[in-house]
């Protein structure tokens, strides 16, 4: 009966299994998705995902209809740890969150018979709110809310020099410094909430990679280095802060980290930091900055809303664990 009134459900395949031109409709689409909705030029993310389905090396699955795919995932296995990387469904099949929750479920029961994988990481900016209400394997899942915040960035380029300018040298970005970043990371996030997010940042091996991540992939955009920035302590050199920039648009910048030393917490230095990597992106005319930041972190949302910050959309990341970890 379902296949005469034209409602058959589209086939769950792996995505290494499809010929990569049934991708280029959804793909497109969700380029259209990303700039609409977070002004995030996507395409570079899309072309990668495109090539490694043409290697046929992508792990994940997708939903197809006919000769078209309506939904994707996939997943990546790093360490002890699952990555589910991306979720899309075209917008003419999210209506009941189902499509989505086939692909999830199914990337999840994979990752859950891979040995050694005892946690999986996601966040969709994409997820329907139908889907976000019917999650896999609740029993092990743990939400936590996100929130994508946005700032023209004209005004940025005019926020005044902070108290801690001149306590500390400023400098970009420079690939000497990655150990005592991650060093600073790892301190840093050291019983915060986002290290239950993301393990990497539980550890200077961790954090090592999560930096290399943001220097050398499309995920948080093109890593843009007038706009890094670190602060060193005038007397030691000790690093004592950093605020990594990416271009996400040809004219939009995006933050991907922000992070000082824990003893210097409402010292003033988050604040210039972050400053000083505004002010850099509205220099290569940047229409607009963006950041992400979890909602249950107030001091650090306090700070970008008194520098201009909006909330401009909602999202969530999730955390399956057996250990509860």
């Amino acid at each position: 009966m379902a296949a005469l009134l034209g409602h058959s459900l589209p086939l769950l395949v792996d995505l290494r299994q499809i010929p990569p031109s049934s991708l280029n409709e959804l793909l497109d689409e969700e380029v259209e998705d990303w700039k609409r909705v977070l002004d995030w030029d996507f395409r570079a993310s899309a072309e990668l995902v495109m090539r490694f389905v043409r290697m046929q090396t992508l792990s994940g699955y997708a939903l197809v209809d006919g000769n078209r795919a309506v939904g994707y995932c996939y997943y990546v296995q790093e360490d002890h740890k699952g990555l589910v990387g991306d979720l899309y469904v075209s917008r003419e099949h999210t209506g009941s969150g189902d499509p989505e929750i086939r692909l999830l479920a199914a990337a999840l029961r994979t990752l859950a018979a891979t040995p050694m994988v005892g946690r999986v990481e996601s966040q969709f900016m994409m997820l329907s709110p139908q889907a976000r209400a019917r999650m896999p394997y609740p029993g092990m899942m743990r939400p936590f809310d996100r929130v994508f915040m946005l700032a023209d960035a004209a005004p940025l380029a005019a926020l005044p020099e902070g108290k801690a300018a001149s306590r500390a040298e400023f400098y970009n970005w420079h690939e000497r410094e990655q150990e005592n970043a991650a060093r600073v990371i790892a301190r840093a996030y050291a019983h915060h909430i986002d290290a239950r997010i993301n393990d990497q940042y539980r550890s200077i091996h961790g954090a090592r990679k999560f930096i290399s991540n943001i220097l050398e992939f499309p995920g948080c955009g093109s890593f843009f280095l007038p706009g890094s920035i670190i602060a060193l302590d005038p007397s030691t050199g000790r690093l004592l802060g950093l605020c990594l920039a990416s271009m996400v648009a040809f004219d939009v910048g995006h933050i991907t980290q922000l992070c000082i030393d824990p003893d210097l917490r409402r010292s003033g230095l988050g604040y210039e930091l972050l400053r000083r990597s505004l002010a850099a992106l509205a220099r290569a005319n940047c229409r607009r900055v963006s950041l992400t930041v979890t909602a249950a972190n107030l001091d650090a949302v306090r700070l970008y809303e008194s520098m201009g910050f909006l909330t401009a959309h909602r999202f969530e990341a999730f955390v399956w664990d057996s250990a509860g970890r």
